[in-house]
């Protein structure tokens, strides 16, 4: 992180030498994400943690498809990243379900199934607990999204860098990190996104990070995301 801080300051986005250099250190560290999740690094998406690419993904998918249905379904040990997010869609017209988990904390997937619902767009379970660590069988749950046109993202803050997810194989449309779980700095995360997927973005300016997310983009802990992964 360092040269970034001190000695290679410049913002990505210009074309002077600063900037080449800096967007250089951008695209090395999203391949590098895109390394540990088994994607395309162009399905990266810079954040500022997890509890924000939790709302991009939750927020921003749930807006983007409206207009098919308006029933979200989660788990009721979910991080308050995402279950407040669910909270803050319910009063702006969504239906959501939080599914029960039994004693060791585990999202049954006949219950996923039964609560899906022609109008069900996304499932957002997590990878593992922060509690207790319960690894939830998102592979199985994935096999009920598929078929049915539902998107499913997995927060997997806890299990990044612990037990690395491919995100083909565990069949996610979107997956939430946060860096700081795994030895780069607080304030840094990514969200992944599969190619296609349609999402809105949270906030509106210029075109950065694929226009999904505005703003000059934080070097120094990209490239720390980018040398922990």
């Amino acid at each position: 992180m360092r040269p970034y801080l001190d000695t290679i300051f410049g913002n990505p986005s210009s074309a002077h030498w600063y900037g080449r250099q800096t967007k250089k250190a951008v695209d090395g560290a999203r391949g590098q994400v895109a390394g540990l999740l088994k994607c395309d690094p162009d399905e990266i998406v810079f954040t500022s943690g997890g509890s924000e690419s939790n709302n991009y993904a939750i927020i921003g998918i749930a807006r983007a498809r409206k207009k098919k249905g308006d029933h979200i379904i989660t788990s009721v040990t979910e991080h308050p990243a995402v279950l407040k997010v669910c909270d803050y869609l319910e009063r702006e017209g969504f239906a959501v379900t939080r599914l029960p988990v039994d004693h060791e904390g585990v999202v049954s997937v006949d219950d996923v199934r039964a609560a899906v619902t022609p109008k069900t767009v996304l499932i957002t379970i997590m990878h593992a607990n922060n509690e207790v660590g319960t690894i939830q069988t998102i592979e199985e749950i994935a096999a009920i999204t598929r078929p049915r046109g539902i998107l499913l993202h997995t927060d997997a803050a806890q299990s990044v860098a612990k037990i690395p997810p491919s995100v083909d194989d565990v069949g996610v449309d979107l997956l939430s990190l946060a860096g700081h779980k795994f030895y780069a700095t607080k304030g840094i995360g990514a969200l992944y996104v599969r190619r296609g997927t349609p999402i809105k973005p949270l906030l509106v300016g210029a075109g950065h990070e694929s226009g999904l997310r505005p703003g000059t983009e934080n070097v120094p802990a990209i490239a720390g995301l980018g040398e922990a992964a």
